[in-house]
């Protein structure tokens, strides 16, 4: 798109049969913020939107309604960007190209540091690309450009909905619902100048962006990368991807922890810890850690290219993994002063990932796992076979997405298992009442001469299981910035057992080893973590006196753990869980 004088306030006439107009969405509290944007555009090319209720609650979401509705009717497409918003120079022209060459495609111009689409970003870049499909994750709306079809179809959407659910959920479901591609710019064409936010996100730290720079040169807006298939990223002080179920229709991921994700593709166990020596003196450890199997993946993925590849751009890319996955944490202003170091270790751990020869590595025990048709089975056959164990699924009905590595028969007859087999009858989970442990696994640890045995879970969460479980509804009500309510159908003691600690117990049995216990918390003490982790908001205690508030059982000695796999169960709820897939636990 070049640039031409503008046809109406806030709008531009591109190239071709195209014109983008733009908003900048502000609130009356930010003061002049809105003005700092639109010096950084062409004159015309935005216009401002305020807020409509400014004495209401405190939501983008209403704001960016009013600013979707209020396209001007000349325009194809329409750009909206927050008021504490940073623009690269070359914005305009690169979004104009865009659309020339994507005309239906939603276009995000910002990820964040510590998303799954930050590593996106990060794959986009190391292969060459200059537009990277969106994964399972929020659609950034602090600058995003839709076509206007798609922006008035978002608006019915949202109106015609109860949701609670903040705007870039909303988003992200929407366009999943109606099949539109969204594209994530590399670099990123806006970053995040962390003003105070409104709408209650200063507890997420920093918010910067995967990959920016303040000009770029257009050109190759053709070149996207959509085939992802892992998506590694750093956050919350670990080291995460998702990986995309082959041949799922629509794209489904498990979400699983980057280590187990390696082991069981083969890389060496020496592969799993940085070999840099003095480079990675006085550095955070979980600094450290974490940037090598990020950056070690990222390697993985993308091989050597003849693309002409922007090193200015990988560097960027790079620099932002450390940072970014400690950004909670206090060790992040120690991570920006040895930024550059933290920048090597990530090269050299792209290099060392691009060059490793897989070696899989088998385990004893052959495993045949039943009922894993829904999320949860799913998640629990990849940390199974990522363990090493060859795994058959056994199901009546063909799988909707197969995994590396694992082996399907479908078949109505039912299945004993063969003298070396280990059989996990994962059908008996979805029995309990929504807020009862109760529920149980039943595993045969040999030959159909060995007796079965049950075994109780607890309290399970994690990817299958929904809002309605007592962990759920806590993490539930968070995710929307509703009070958690505790009532007297509660327990007054939680034995929270995440789908890792399911794997755990299943290979515990088939080893003849005793499996650890749940932990125990008071319900009252589980949801004030739930807001710590999830998002800060009331917890509402509504048991009579007979239901007095348990004390503690035993001190919880692994803490960190439950924060981590309760954000991991709230990103699951948040971006996957849709309230009528049957296989469902609640």
């Amino acid at each position: 798109m070049s640039a031409h004088p503008a046809t109406s306030p806030g709008s531009s006439r591109g190239a071709g049969r195209f014109e983008l107009s733009g908003s900048v969405l502000t609130h009356p509290a930010r003061g002049d913020a809105a003005s700092h944007v639109l010096a950084q555009a062409p004159p015309g090319r935005l216009a401002v939107v305020t807020d409509p209720l400014p004495s209401g609650p405190p939501t983008v979401l209403r704001t960016a309604l009013a600013a979707w509705e209020a396209i001007p009717p000349s325009a194809t497409h329409h750009l909206i960007v927050q008021d504490d918003m940073l623009l690269n120079v070359k914005l305009f022209e690169r979004a104009g190209l865009a659309i020339e060459a994507m005309p239906q495609a939603a276009l995000a111009l910002f990820s964040l540091w510590d998303s799954r689409n930050g590593g996106a970003v990060r794959l986009g870049a190391l292969s060459g690309a200059r537009w990277v499909a969106s994964v399972n994750e929020h659609t950034q709306c602090a600058a995003l450009i839709l076509p206007r079809a798609v922006a008035a179809g978002y608006v019915d959407y949202v109106r015609s909905h109860s949701w609670t659910w903040p705007e870039d959920i909303l988003m992200s479901r929407y366009l999943r619902a109606e099949n539109v591609l969204c594209l994530i710019a590399v670099p990123n064409l806006a970053e995040h100048s962390d003003l105070p936010s409104i709408v209650g996100n200063n507890f997420r730290g920093p918010r910067r962006s995967a990959c920016f720079l303040t000009a770029d040169r257009p050109g190759g807006e053709d070149r996207v990368h959509t085939d992802l298939s892992v998506v590694p990223f750093f956050k919350n002080g670990r080291a995460q991807c998702v990986v995309r179920l082959e041949n799922s229709q629509p794209a489904r991921w498990l979400h699983v922890e980057t280590a187990d994700f390696l082991r069981g593709a083969g890389a060496p166990d020496r592969d799993l810890r940085p070999r840099l020596g003095r480079l990675t003196r006085g550095l955070d450890p979980n600094a450290l850690l974490g940037t090598w199997l990020t950056a070690y993946t990222l390697g993985w993925q993308t091989p050597k290219t003849d693309r002409d590849i922007d090193t200015a751009v990988v560097t960027e890319a790079l620099r932002t993994i450390a940072v970014g996955g400690m950004s909670h944490y206090t060790a992040a202003q120690h991570i920006n002063d040895a930024a550059e170091l933290f920048t090597e270790v990530a090269h050299v751990a792209v290099e060392a990932g691009r060059t490793t020869a897989p070696k899989p590595r088998h385990a004893a025990v052959r495993l045949r796992v039943l009922g894993a048709d829904g999320p949860l089975g799913e998640h629990l056959v990849r940390l199974l076979a990522d363990r090493g164990h060859p795994v058959t699924v056994v199901s009546s009905q063909p799988p909707n997405g197969t995994q590396r590595g694992v082996r399907y028969v479908v078949t109505q007859i039912p299945v004993t298992g063969s003298e070396r087999d280990a059989v996990i009858d994962l059908r008996q989970l979805d029995d309990g009442q929504t807020t009862a442990a109760g529920r149980t696994i039943v595993i045969r640890s040999g030959g159909p001469e060995q007796p079965e045995t049950r075994h109780d879970v607890g309290h399970l969460y994690g990817p299958g299981c929904g809002p309605g479980s007592v962990i759920g509804a806590m993490v539930w009500a968070a995710l929307q910035n509703q009070p958690i309510t505790i009532t007297d159908v509660m327990p007054g003691v939680v034995r929270p057992r995440h789908i890792q600690e399911l794997a755990d117990l299943v290979l515990a049995v088939v080893s003849g080893r005793s499996a650890a216990p749940p932990l125990e918390y008071p319900v009252r003490e589980l949801a004030k973590i739930v807001t710590l982790v999830v998002r800060p908001t009331p917890v509402h205690d509504l048991r009579t006196a007979a239901h007095a508030p348990t004390p503690p059982r035993r001190v919880p000695h692994r803490a960190d753990d439950l924060r981590f796999r309760l954000h991991h169960f709230s990103q699951w709820l948040a971006y996957e869980y849709t309230p009528t897939d049957p296989a469902m636990i609640t």
